[in-house]
């Protein structure tokens, strides 16, 4: 069929067309693709009845007009032959080269992939959203071919038969590859896909606006001319050569823009954007002081977008006017070399090839990476899905650091995602920040122009409260790796001194075979591994005592001795016993000197409470919290109690103090452990822990502690509270 068909671009065309911006572009090579492809198609046949060959040639024409080099546009031509022909890697590589068979293999398996975005099935998606980010990581050529892929099926969507696959296809575009267009500079290819989408997706509201836009554009075309003129007028007449465009708004943008300000279209007052090209950054100043001396401002719209670009390398001025006509005014100042980068983005540079360039263009190849460090650190394929869609949805606002370096971040960031922008290292020892030189909560939202600085100790960990107000994938992403690493250590503790109260402790050393084969007998790597499991609850200490009973006759198991049921949890090794805390002085003013002294356990007061003392016959003076109800049956005694209150941090930062502690948690495998490890990143102690209720839901546990003062403890009854296996915490 493709050779009775009468194609409206030929090999020779599509050679000029290139020739125009690579003049050294080896043109038999390019016609050697082009009658290369044609002949593999020849018997294949598009959904609107045209040669398939159209497909591929079109493609190539779309990426001449971003000017991507010669080996793009062989690969554009090439990139379905591999797939649907019966041409192979191998037969690319001997006619056009290693460079070019890469490229078309990068495409080819690009093609296998679908995203749904309502599909239950978040691994599937993750996994074709990740060979889509390594793809690109590793040549963004390949990335640029795809969009331009997509964007000819896009604009011949309508001839599918099947609505589902259109409405399918168009969610796709519209959830992930629009974004990445915007998120890699090629603006006005985001427009056109976003576009599309919508009117695939929102047929009747895209007809109704299409309406209204025809009709104000009748009524307003003269207008538009009018206010064109005016404007090339008030600017030339200041010695500054430029050029003035005015166009209506996308579709789309419209009603995103109906969306965001809850209006009617009737009420939008800039359906119309104009755009004025200068030759100087410095004339784009100078033309924006112009219109503000010429024509009143509407407050609230300026943006400088040439001092602090975007993350896609966008720059423009732009401002609203209350221009000629008494119209509301959007326009853009820009030079013409801000222009052509801010439609074409990445594929503007030449430098692409290389992954070289100016700043602009590396802060996307900086982007493309964290996304890859991202897909190597997320924990599960719904994480990085999260993570990478976080990524791809921002709205800017920028901030400093001291030195003056611009860090962009998305609205709604705070200072703990500022510190993780500057490094994984800062975030992970983030302690503290100053905004425009005030010290700030870290969890305050920033704001363009804010001045951060990050305070910083070596000590200082993340806390797991951080990834509920951080908005930055990278952040999640940071803090989710560091916590987990933490609490596998945490769990492997708990789990070794789970077993110990059944199983010999020589048994459980690292290097002991026989905790070798119980790794094995689990299909764990290693003994610490089994540890972990057992301490999240993956695995249970019967079954782990089940095997041991299984070895040498079941010498491994402790004689006689069933798992208790009340678990000693102590979590590490510098834990201080009940004997330490009970000779541990601690010093209350208000008390003479060598007299006894007891903690009321009814109350188990805490430094950093208010307390008072109650004299006990024979035995000193007992200390309870002044909001004790006990202190009810000493009413009648005032000469029982004593005026006291804690010494100083320093006299008792050593000691340890009994609290218990009601949680109740979800009955389910782990939420022991996650009280455990919450406990112990508070570097408190659990001395003891009971279950007291258990029923299919819920399971009601009685935790004695030992902390060190009352702060700590509510930080932890904080900590556990924001744990999703933890239903309740009250102190006992």
């Amino acid at each position: 069929m493709g050779d009775d068909y009468k194609f409206t671009l030929m090999a020779a065309d599509l050679v000029e067309l290139v020739k125009v911006y690579e003049p050294d572009a080896k043109e038999s090579l390019i016609i050697k693709a082009y009658e290369f492809s044609k002949f593999h198609h020849r018997f294949q046949q598009r959904s609107s009845g045209e040669p398939y060959f159209v497909h591929p040639l079109e493609v190539a024409r779309i990426a001449t007009t971003w000017k991507l080099d010669s080996q793009s546009i062989i690969t554009a031509l090439l990139h379905d032959t591999v797939e649907d022909t019966a041409a192979t890697l191998a037969d690319i590589e001997k006619e056009f080269g290693a460079d070019v068979a890469r490229l078309v293999d990068g495409v080819t398996k690009l093609n296998s992939i679908e995203i749904n975005p309502e599909s239950s099935e978040k691994s599937e998606q993750a996994e074709n959203l990740r060979k889509l980010v390594l793809a690109m990581s590793m040549d963004v050529r390949v990335l640029l071919i795809k969009l331009m892929d997509r964007l000819h099926n896009m604009r011949t969507i309508r001839f599918l038969k099947s609505p589902e696959k259109m409405r399918r296809k168009a969610l796709e575009t519209q959830e992930i590859y629009a974004p990445l267009a915007q998120r890699i500079g090629m603006q006005s290819l985001y427009d056109e896909l976003s576009n599309i989408c919508f009117k695939v997706l929102h047929p009747e509201i895209y007809e109704a606006i299409e309406r209204r836009k025809k009709h104000l554009f009748t009524k307003d075309k003269a207008i538009v001319t009018r206010v064109i003129q005016e404007l090339q007028q008030s600017i030339s007449s200041n010695s500054i050569r430029c050029y003035v465009s005015g166009r209506e708004k996308a579709t789309y943008s419209i009603w995103k823009k109906m969306q965001s300000k809850n209006l009617p279209f009737e009420q939008l007052s800039d359906i119309f954007a104009y755009r004025i090209l200068v030759e100087t950054t410095a004339e784009c100043y100078q033309v924006l002081g112009i219109l503000h001396s010429t024509y009143p401002v509407v407050p609230g719209r300026f943006k400088d977008y040439i001092s602090t670009p975007k993350s896609n390398s966008y720059q423009s001025l732009h401002t609203c006017i209350i221009g000629p006509f008494g119209y509301n005014i959007e326009v853009q100042i820009r030079t013409q070399h801000m222009h052509e980068v801010n439609e074409m983005g990445v594929a503007a540079h030449w430098e692409y090839k290389q992954g070289k360039g100016d700043n602009r263009e590396k802060s996307i190849f900086k982007w493309i990476r964290e996304l890859v460090d991202i897909l190597e650190h997320s924990n599960s394929p719904e994480e990085f899905l999260e993570h990478t869609k976080m990524e791809m949805y921002q709205d800017k606002v920028f901030c400093f650091t001291p030195a003056g370096d611009i860090i962009s971040l998305p609205q709604g960031a705070t200072p703990v995602d500022f510190a993780y922008a500057i490094h994984s290292a800062v975030g992970n020892h983030c302690v503290g920040c100053k905004v425009n030189g005030r010290m700030m909560p870290l969890r305050v939202e920033l704001k363009n122009g804010d001045q951060v600085e990050i305070i910083t100790a070596k000590n200082q960990t993340p806390s797991m409260a951080w990834e509920r107000f951080v908005i930055t994938g990278k952040a999640k992403s940071a803090i989710r790796r560091f916590i987990r690493e933490q609490q596998r250590e945490e769990y492997a503790l708990l789990g070794k001194n789970m077993l110990k109260a059944g199983v010999r402790s020589d048994k459980l050393e690292l290097a002991h075979p026989d905790m070798r084969k119980a790794a094995r007998y689990f299909r764990v790597e290693s003994p610490v591994d089994l540890f972990t499991q057992v301490g999240m609850g993956l695995v249970s200490v019967t079954a782990v005592l089940d095997f041991f009973r299984t070895l040498d006759g079941g010498a491994a198991v402790k004689k006689d001795e069933a798992f208790p049921t009340d678990i000693p949890l102590k979590l590490n090794d510098k834990s201080i016993s009940k004997k330490q805390e009970k000779t541990t002085s601690v010093a209350i003013r208000g008390l003479i000197p060598g007299m006894a002294l007891h903690y009321a356990k009814c109350c188990h007061p805490l430094p950093g409470e208010p307390i008072v003392g109650i004299i006990s016959t024979g035995r000193g003076v007992k200390i309870h919290k002044n909001t004790c109800q006990n202190l009810a049956q000493f009413q009648e005694s005032p000469e029982k109690w004593i005026d006291v209150e804690w010494g100083g941090i320093s006299d008792y930062e050593l000691s340890v103090f009994d609290v218990v502690l009601r949680v109740v948690v979800e009955n389910r495998s782990g939420a022991l452990a996650v009280v455990s490890a919450a406990t112990s990143r508070l570097k408190a102690n659990i001395d003891n822990l009971k279950v007291t209720k258990r029923d299919s839901e819920h399971c009601d546990l009685l935790v004695e502690l030992q902390v060190n003062n009352a702060d700590q403890l509510n930080r932890l009854i904080m900590e556990l509270k924001g744990e999703p296996l933890v239903m309740s915490v009250e102190r006992v």
